[in-house]
């Protein structure tokens, strides 16, 4: 049912008269409409009293949506257990660090590790599986949503009980093994018995660090663990039917370590929503895109949900301007999406997001955000071909979640070091380059980059820090940030001098840090500056690329360049302002060979696809002014139809998609 790239969103009729359903159909067909999100949050409507199944409703949309030609998208409605299974087992409901229960009568309410919420879920799921495992509308099912948005950790008594038996089985049941990995020495934390473990509760001072990076861990594949059962049920129903689950890949989110969801999804799909008080959301939407398709590896994936205008969960929701309702969604299709979707169909009368823009708004169609969802909709049917290219790149970007997790925890140099701001203060110079970017978890394969930045790696594994010097040992060029490779998988510091896992291929060592206050800089040579970190750095064998000018590391280096084996490496010991930052990953850039995708004028998107026999090139204009941009002598421009040889004009605020033949 589905040909080209996918476009919907998610669609909830049990919330509207069933008159409103055949302009639903009809509305739908005119937008281009092809596969919706169906039955997300209707546990309690499908199951009213435990055990008894009503699936009059569903039964009559899905026939609906397939007599109209669009794909069923059908999701297991497991995030919003009903009010009757909370009164029945009121031991399911979620306790947070503080000891506090919480109620009903929201979404996610439910401890992850609750075995009555998990025999309720999947008898859920295998209703669902049975019944509608050959219906012809569904394609896909969609498990659960958003897991960990709310209830990411809980710490009830039934979590401890688990928690302990994941440690049990990471540490091969060797307690002694659990205490020398947390150092519980210090502190007087030793464990005489398993059952004296407890998750990372509030406590009258800081919490072990290690403690709290597994629980990270445990939390993360605790909701694993029920997307996983969910799926094997649904599978042995129906086989041949792929699964997802909606990641949430963006600003504000960082509970689950998606290289270790991704492998189990057959479709890797992600929610993105703008940041409103981001002058340029663009960026951080760019970063998401190419973050979710390295978790799909590299190939197409699916944006499940975004929005045609405004949330309603931020402290103030603004609108989109202009046009960026359509550059957005291009802009994700342009990072590897083979699909574009939406909360949701038509936006809520009534609940707790009635205030949340979709497709059809409550305007109706006499509306610009109806008159834009239309146009995006034959934009997606004139880039059908695009379907299935990939997004070719030779740099890629460390992103590791246990190091986010450990960076972030109490007791920190400083607490001004933020994971999220400082990736993406390295890649958005990239980004402004038209440099095209892949993320790596640090053991991933190398061997089609010629540039690895890790701009925050504070902790790394063994094999991992193996890998990257590795890499860079044969030829690669590796550029590190601040405070990486400081401690082990353990949370231990690396003992000897900074930094750790890396000193040996970075050519220095470092033997204090000086991390900076707010607001306060330190000058460069050369006439730059930069903030939130400092330290004493001596170089053994490296270069000198920049140093401090003043303060007590005045002549300091601050940024070296090193020979390692047949490659290079840099450490960045500091974090530079944007301009400086800027000139110095172009110098990395020239170093290793790397050249952007294509030379466009500042403001202007450029993204790549590369398909069987031709290269899809993807120009997004962000400013006011129109751009003009060299193009292949045969190039056509797929939103018009029309032939482009030689360039292209975007205009202000416009996109245009041009496909070049590979001779």
């Amino acid at each position: 049912m589905l040909n080209g790239i996918a476009y919907g969103g998610d669609y909830n009729p049990e919330q509207w008269p069933e008159e409103v359903w055949a302009e639903d159909m009809r509305l739908m067909s005119e937008a281009g409409v092809t596969m919706v999100s169906v039955g997300i949050f209707s546990w309690a409507l499908l199951e009213p009293r435990e055990g008894e199944y009503d699936f009059t409703l569903l039964d009559r949309v899905l026939d609906m949506l397939y007599a109209h030609g669009i794909a069923a998208d059908l999701a297991t409605p497991t995030a919003a257990p009903p009010a009757w299974f909370f009164r029945k087992y009121p031991e399911a409901l979620p306790v947070d660090k503080d000891g506090r229960g919480l109620s009903y009568g929201s979404r996610q309410t439910f401890c992850p590790s609750s075995p009555a919420y998990r025999e309720a879920a999947l008898r859920m799921a295998g209703a669902l599986g049975e019944r509608y495992g050959d219906h012809p509308a569904v394609v896909m099912w969609h498990v659960h949503n958003e897991y960990g948005c709310h209830n990411a950790e809980c710490f009830c008594e039934e979590s401890a009980a688990a928690f302990r038996g994941w440690l049990r089985a990471k540490y091969g049941d060797d307690l002694a093994a659990l205490n020398d990995a947390w150092g519980t020495r210090f502190w007087s934390q030793w464990y005489y018995d398993w059952d004296e473990i407890i998750p990372p509760r509030a406590t009258g001072a800081v919490p072990n660090p290690t403690h709290q990076l597994d629980w990270r861990r445990f939390s993360s594949d605790a909701l694993l663990s029920l997307y996983e059962a969910e799926r094997e049920v649904l599978r042995a129903a129906a086989p041949e039917i792929p699964a997802t689950t909606n990641f949430m890949v963006m600003h504000n989110f960082d509970a689950l370590d998606y290289w270790r969801w991704a492998p189990k999804l057959d479709v890797v799909s992600n929610d993105h929503y703008l940041q409103s008080t981001d002058p340029e959301s663009h960026i951080d939407l760019a970063l998401s895109g190419d973050l979710v398709r390295s978790l799909a590896g590299g190939g197409p994936w699916l944006l499940m949900e975004h929005s045609t205008g405004a949330v309603n969960w931020q402290p103030v929701n603004r609108a989109k301007n202009p046009g960026e309702l359509r550059r957005n969604a291009l802009a994700h299709v342009a990072r590897g999406a083979d699909g574009i979707a939406y909360f949701q169909w038509r936006a809520a009368k009534a609940g707790a997001e009635q205030w949340h823009s979709a497709m059809l708004p409550h305007a109706g169609t006499d509306s610009q955000i109806w008159r834009d969802v239309v146009r995006l909709g034959a934009d997606l049917r004139a880039l059908a071909e695009v379907r299935g290219s990939t997004v070719p790149a030779q740099v890629a970007v460390v992103w590791d979640w246990d190091a986010r997790w450990a960076l972030e925890l109490p007791s920190q140099p400083s607490a001004e070091v933020r994971y999220q701001e400082l990736v993406r203060s390295w890649y958005e110079p990239l980004w402004r380059s038209g440099v095209a970017v892949d993320f790596v978890p640090p053991d991933a394969d190398l061997s089609s980059y010629r540039l690895v930045l890790a701009p925050s790696l504070y902790l790394v594994d063994d094999e991992g820090a193996a890998n990257l010097t590795g890499f860079a040992e044969r030829g690669g060029t590796l550029a590190l940030g601040f405070h990486s490779g400081a401690v082990d998988a353990n949370c231990h510091v690396r003992l000897g001098g900074y930094p750790g896992a890396f000193r040996a291929a970075l050519g220095v060592r470092t033997d204090e840090l000086f991390p900076l206050l707010p607001g306060e800089s330190v000058e460069l040579d050369g006439g730059g500056s930069a903030s939130v970190w400092s330290e004493r750095v001596r170089l053994e064998g490296a270069e000198a690329v920049s140093t401090y000018a003043r303060g007590p590391l005045d002549g300091v280096p601050a940024v070296t360049r090193n020979s390692f084996g047949a490659g290079t490496t840099w450490y960045v010991a500091t974090r530079p302002d944007p301009t400086t930052l800027a000139a110095l990953l172009d110098r990395m850039c020239a170093d290793a060979g790397v050249l952007p995708v294509r030379e466009v004028p500042e403001g202007v998107e450029a993204v790549l696809r590369r398909g069987a026999d031709a290269d899809y090139l993807f120009l997004i204009n962000h400013t006011e002014g129109g751009a003009e941009i060299a193009v292949s002598v045969g190039a056509t421009e797929l939103l018009t139809g029309k032939p482009a040889p030689g360039a292209v004009t975007v205009g202000a605020g416009e996109v245009a998609v041009v496909r070049e033949p590979r001779l």
